[in-house]
């Protein structure tokens, strides 16, 4: 009898003790970036500032809906990969997660919004950049940076303006950004009366240029523009450099990292190079972008890359979304992510009717003594 009593006891014990944590809820967002391959490194620098929001929030214990809520990051990779990327998405749809950041290629948040919107998932993109992402009538797909309409037309004009190029060189990776930029930098140049005297491709993955350079430098342009990633423009820069080709050298946010000058060496020149980050912070906002940066080193040991800011912003947006809604379900707080206006590290998030951030800013940066310089921030 004994025996049983005590039983009875710790069984009584144990519902009070599981009690409160019934009243938790867990609720789950995804996030997608290519975690393998030649731009991991990315993909792992988004995926680190969305873990460091999720801590945030989780420490600030949160009631939403009169719960408690614990948030739980669903990490995907998509390798880059459309195919791996829809793939990505179904698993995170059939786990039911409340949103979705990511993903990190326009390539990949392009098909991959389509199953977004099917089941009525919010989907925040920190770094996609083709306009097509925002424009197919999905009340789902959001951006917090600024689209390649922005970033191809700031640096074509830059570069026939600023830069003087009078023969400009275009190359691109035949992605769904690395191609959308560059259409965009050509109809920027033609509309500021610059002259395009060559058009080649590749793709995310070559690392032998030497034909379609080859091609270029019978041109002699004095700028060649890639569209692509920075795994492909740090062989493409030391290529260059062997042919003698004395370009100078643009792209867009895919090329614009601090590993690029690790990738081409000595290549990367002093000031030969400038590229565009598709967000930017301006100097009333600096101090709180140093702050995120020191507590992102101080958490995950290296610096940041791109888009790290860009994706806590986008996590930090969603559940502030979730916080006016007072309700983890997408139906929902869509409404409110729709009419958002947060204070991010990286400035002001606040959407169109398209869901592109409003008044997107780029960064310009060129590099000097190896290492990624700023330029200037514009609108």
């Amino acid at each position: 009898m004994k025996y049983k009593l005590i039983s009875l006891a710790v069984g009584a014990a144990f519902v009070v003790a599981s009690g409160p944590s019934l009243a938790q809820t867990v609720v789950k967002i995804g996030h997608v970036a290519p975690l393998t391959g030649a731009i991991g490194h990315l993909g792992k620098d988004n995926e680190m500032g969305a873990k460091l929001a999720i801590e945030d929030l989780n420490a600030k214990k949160m009631k939403i809906g009169g719960k408690d809520v614990t948030f739980e990051l669903l990490p995907e990779d998509d390798a880059a990969d459309p195919k791996q990327g829809t793939a990505a998405a179904q698993k995170l749809v059939d786990a039911k997660v409340k949103g979705v950041i990511g993903h990190l290629n326009s390539g990949t948040t392009i098909p991959a919004s389509r199953l977004y919107h099917d089941a009525g998932i919010p989907q925040i993109s920190p770094s996609a950049t083709n306009p097509k992402y925002t424009l197919q009538g999905y009340k789902t797909a959001f951006r917090v940076v600024a689209n390649d309409g922005q970033l191809g037309g700031t640096l074509g004009r830059y570069a026939v303006k600023d830069w003087k190029a009078t023969k400009i060189a275009i190359i691109d990776d035949r992605t769904a950004y690395g191609q959308g930029v560059a259409d965009e930098f050509e109809k920027s140049v033609k509309a500021s009366g610059g002259k395009i005297v060559g058009r080649e491709f590749t793709n995310d993955k070559a690392t032998d240029f030497n034909a379609i350079l080859t091609k270029l430098k019978g041109e002699k342009p004095d700028l060649i523009f890639f569209g692509g990633m920075d795994a492909v423009a740090g062989p493409m820069l030391r290529q260059m450099k062997q042919l003698g080709l004395n370009a100078k050298f643009m792209g867009g946010d895919g090329i614009c990292t601090p590993k690029l000058a690790e990738l081409a060496g000595d290549a990367i020149g002093e000031g030969m190079v400038i590229c565009a980050e598709a967000g930017g912070v301006t100097k009333d906002k600096a101090a709180n972008m140093e702050d995120f940066k020191k507590r992102f080193k101080a958490r995950w040991g290296i610096d940041v890359q791109l888009y790290a800011p860009y994706t806590y912003d986008a996590v930090m947006t969603m559940v502030a979304a979730m916080q006016k809604a007072n309700s983890v379900e997408p139906a929902k707080y869509l409404p409110e992510l729709a009419k958002i206006n947060y204070e991010g590290v990286t400035g002001k998030v606040a959407f169109d009717k398209n869901g592109d951030i409003k008044d997107g800013s780029l960064t310009l940066f060129t590099y000097r003594n190896g290492k990624r310089d700023e330029m200037m921030v514009v609108k």
